[in-house]
C-alpha cells in the first residue's frame, strides 16, 4: 500500500511501554506488537499526533541530527498492521472486561482468601481429607476411573485458562482462549501476548490466575468432600488429587509452564529456556558453542537456571513415581488380573474397555514420536 508522505498518516489507537532501550507499541485489538527504539517510538508518536511523515521526519532530522528512512517506518508500520484505512474493520471494545475486574477484585480476594483457610483448618482437624494417591482408586471399575477423571478435569482445564483470559480482560487486554494440541490431545491456550503493553507489576496476576483457581478448586474440592460421605465424598478426594498433581506440573519448569512465564517476566527473560538449554549443553561439549543470539539477561539467569531443568526432569520423573505408578500400576494389575481368573461380564468388559484404551494411546505416541524423530532425521 502507497502513503503519502505529504500528508497526515491515520494510525490505530497504539500503546506504547517503555522498558530499558526499547519501547513496545502495538495493538491491542489484534495482539500485533513491535520493539522500537527510544527515537524511532518518538518518530510514531509524532505521526500518532497527526504530523505528516515528511514533518515529522524533519523534526527528527531537528532532534537527532540525522535522517530518516520514510519508506522503511512506513513499511514497517504497515505491515504491524498499524495504520488505518477506510476498508479497515473498527476496533472491537474489549467483552467481558467488567466480569474479570468483578472476579478479581478486593471483596473476592477476601473470599478467596477465607475458602483457603478454612480448607486449610479442615485438613489440620481432619489429616484423612489430605489428598494421597489412593484417592483416585474410588471404584473397582478401573475404566470408570478414567473415564470419570477425564470428565472431571476437562472442565476445570476450561476454567484455568479462562480465568487467564478474564485476568486479562480486566485490564483491557484482548486475550483469548484457543484451541491446541499436545500429541493426539486436544488441549485449551490462552493467548495473552498483550501483556508485553502492561507494565510489568500489572502481568502477575493475569500469569498466576489459573493456578489461583486451581488453588480454590482443591480448597473447595477438600471442604465439599469433609462435609460429604459416600460416593460424593470419594469424588472429590479423587478430583483433590488429580488438581494437586496439576498444580506440582506447574512447578515443572522445562514445559514452560505458568511458574516458567512468572519467572521470565520477574527477570526481563525473552528467552531463558532456551539460553538456558544452551548453558547446559555447552557444559558437556569439548567445544562449547557461541551463545550470542540471547540477551545478556538470559544468559545471566540461564547460568543458574539452566540447574532448574535439571531439577525439573527429576521432579517429574520422582512425581511420576510416588504420585501417578502407584495408581497406574494398580489400575493396570487389577485390569490384567481379573482376565486371568474368573470375574463376571462387567468386570470382564471393564478391563477390556481399560486396556484396549490405554493400548491405543500408547501405540499412537509411539508411532507420533517415531514420525517426529524421522522427520527431524530427514
Amino acid at each position: 500500500m502507497s502513503i503519502r508522505t505529504d500528508q497526515p498518516v491515520t494510525l490505530h489507537p497504539l500503546v506504547y511501554l517503555e522498558t530499558g532501550d526499547e519501547v513496545t507499541i502495538g495493538r491491542r485489538d489484534i495482539d500485533s506488537y513491535g520493539m522500537f527504539p527510544p527515537d524511532g517510538a518518538a518518530l510514531v508518536r509524532r505521526l500518532a499526533d497527526g504530523q505528516t511523515p515528511e514533518q515529522a521526519a524533519a523534526w527528527y532530522e531537528r532532534e537527532y541530527g540525522e535522517p530518516v528512512d520514510l519508506d522503511d517506518l512506513l513499511d514497517a508500520l504497515n505491515e504491524l498492521e498499524f495504520v488505518s484505512t477506510r476498508g479497515t474493520p473498527p476496533v472491537e471494545p474489549v467483552r467481558w472486561q467488567r466480569l474479570g475486574r468483578a472476579l478479581f477484585s478486593p471483596p473476592v480476594a477476601f473470599l478467596y482468601l477465607g475458602l483457603l483457610i478454612a480448607a486449610a483448618v479442615t485438613v489440620i482437624r481432619d489429616p484423612a481429607l489430605l489428598p494421597r494417591p489412593e484417592h483416585l482408586l474410588f471404584t473397582e471399575y478401573v475404566a470408570i476411573i478414567e473415564l470419570v477423571l477425564f470428565l472431571g478435569a476437562a472442565p476445570q482445564l476450561a476454567l484455568h485458562e479462562i480465568c487467564h483470559a478474564l485476568a486479562g480482560r480486566r485490564l483491557g487486554l484482548h486475550s483469548r482462549v484457543r484451541v491446541s494440541h499436545r500429541l493426539y490431545y486436544l488441549v485449551l491456550e490462552t493467548s495473552l501476548d498483550g501483556l508485553v503493553t502492561v507494565p510489568r507489576r500489572q502481568r502477575f496476576l493475569p500469569i498466576l490466575a489459573g493456578m489461583l483457581f486451581e488453588l480454590g478448586a482443591l480448597a473447595a474440592l477438600i471442604l465439599v468432600a469433609g462435609a460429604s460421605g459416600g460416593r460424593t465424598h470419594q469424588l472429590c478426594l479423587a478430583f483433590a488429587f488429580a488438581t494437586v498433581l496439576r498444580l506440582l506440573w506447574q512447578f515443572f519448569f522445562y514445559l514452560r509452564t505458568d511458574i516458567y512465564v512468572l519467572i521470565c517476566t520477574v527477570l526481563g527473560c525473552d528467552d531463558l529456556h532456551g539460553a538456558a538449554r544452551a548453558v547446559l549443553r555447552n557444559r558437556w561439549r569439548r567445544a562449547p558453542q557461541p551463545l550470542d543470539r540471547w540477551s545478556s539477561t538470559d544468559l545471566r539467569a540461564a547460568r543458574w537456571y539452566s540447574w532448574l531443568i535439571v531439577v525439573g526432569y527429576t521432579a517429574s520423573i520422582g512425581a511420576f513415581v510416588l504420585g501417578i505408578l502407584p495408581v497406574v500400576y494398580a489400575m493396570f494389575a487389577t485390569a490384567l488380573g481379573r482376565l486371568a481368573g474368573y470375574h463376571s461380564t462387567a468386570e470382564l468388559l471393564d478391563s477390556a474397555v481399560f486396556l484396549s484404551v490405554n493400548v491405543i494411546q500408547g501405540s499412537i505416541t509411539l508411532w507420533l514420536t517415531l514420525r517426529d524423530r524421522r522427520r527431524r532425521q530427514r
